[in-house]
């Protein structure tokens, strides 16, 4: 039995068969039969895969909006109330814009001591008051499983936002948190993960993109993206396929979670990770990668960091300025873009 003063929010889903993320290739196909919506003011829809929607509303200021909620991915609710929202105002980030208002997005069984809920709906609160933004209200509903997120709204001048399609040969790839946190959220509930690593993936995903857009948005950003539940397999091909390139990464550069290598080398693979591989694995030459570093590369991310495509001299710079700032996750330089060729990601 659970004490009274303890929730394990991760155990509690009555469709763990279904509770996966929509895989790429199924959403496109989807969205495909949508209906075509024309207005000029409308400078980002659909139609990228980017990570919100942009309107313009004058020459000065255009408006950004978005939002995410998903099941529990760790155990206490005051946490899982950070990450959720972390991953809701990060694509606001990715987009170049500044978050503005957020609106609670929950469904919640009528079986859970509400408190709980009031926990989550703390950490959420928490982390839209760092990002400097206002908690406006929101909706609620019953549900057999809890969910949680956010729809965020921003605001950006229409001349420097980012998308996640303007990446051009020569091209330099900075990603701004370490991957694994798909496969250490899958040791953690098989109770393998050590304490060291618990702390670091929790970290991760409560971390702001905050930091990391205040750096960049000082310099041209050819295309920009988070790197979230398609894992980075999944977003380097959009943004490839977007930008008419081809991507090639360096698997020994990538930053990568305490302990996730090892994790991966023991099996310990989310689902989402086979559906990524799915859809992404035909677009991709793998080379001689190692099997646990495709692992990586395709492990489903939870409030990820920035992808960013800019010229080899501005990645100097920007590497320069993340260094000297008080970044709360590691980053690094993964790759570049060349031009376009038989496959859209290489492997190296």
């Amino acid at each position: 039995m659970i004490p009274d003063n303890e929730v394990k929010l991760t155990g509690m889903s009555h469709t763990a068969g279904c509770a996966a993320k929509i895989g790429p290739g199924t959403l496109a196909g989807i969205l495909e039969g949508l209906p075509k919506f024309q207005d000029p003011n409308l400078l980002v829809g659909i139609e990228t895969s980017d990570d919100g929607a942009v309107y313009k509303v004058s020459d000065e200021l255009a408006l950004i909006q978005t939002l995410d909620f998903f099941t529990p991915v760790v155990d206490d609710p005051y946490t899982f109330g950070q990450v959720a929202a972390a991953n809701a105002l990060s694509d606001i980030y990715a987009m170049g814009g500044e978050p503005k208002i957020a609106l609670n997005i929950v469904a919640w069984p009528n079986c859970v001591n509400p408190k709980f809920l009031g926990e989550i709906l703390r950490g959420g609160a928490d982390k839209v008051m760092e990002a400097g933004a206002v908690l406006a209200g929101g909706h609620s509903i019953q549900d057999d499983e809890p969910k949680y997120g956010l729809s965020v709204t921003g605001f950006v001048h229409p001349d420097k936002m980012f998308k996640n399609c303007g990446a051009v040969p020569g091209d330099v790839l900075i990603l701004t948190k370490p991957l694994g946190t798909g496969i250490v959220n899958t040791a953690v509930k098989a109770e393998m993960a050590s304490e060291k690593a618990k702390a670091e993936v929790i970290r991760t995903m409560t971390a702001l993109n905050k930091k990391a857009k205040q750096v960049i948005e000082r310099y041209e950003i050819h295309s920009c993206t988070d790197v979230t539940g398609f894992g980075l397999a999944g977003h380097s091909v959009e943004m490839a396929e977007g930008s008419g390139v081809t991507i090639e990464i360096h698997l020994d550069q990538l930053p990568v979670q305490s302990e996730a290598a090892e994790y991966a080398k023991m099996g310990l693979i989310p689902a989402g990770a086979y559906k990524n591989r799915a859809f992404a694995e035909g677009k991709i030459d793998v080379g001689n990668a190692e099997e646990h570093m495709l692992d990586l590369f395709f492990d489903p991310q939870t409030s990820g960091g920035l992808l960013i495509s800019v010229s080899p001299e501005t990645a100097d710079q920007i590497m320069k300025d993340l260094e000297q700032t008080d970044m709360d996750t590691p980053f690094a330089v993964i790759g570049r873009v060349i031009p376009a060729g038989e496959k859209r990601i290489r492997l190296l």
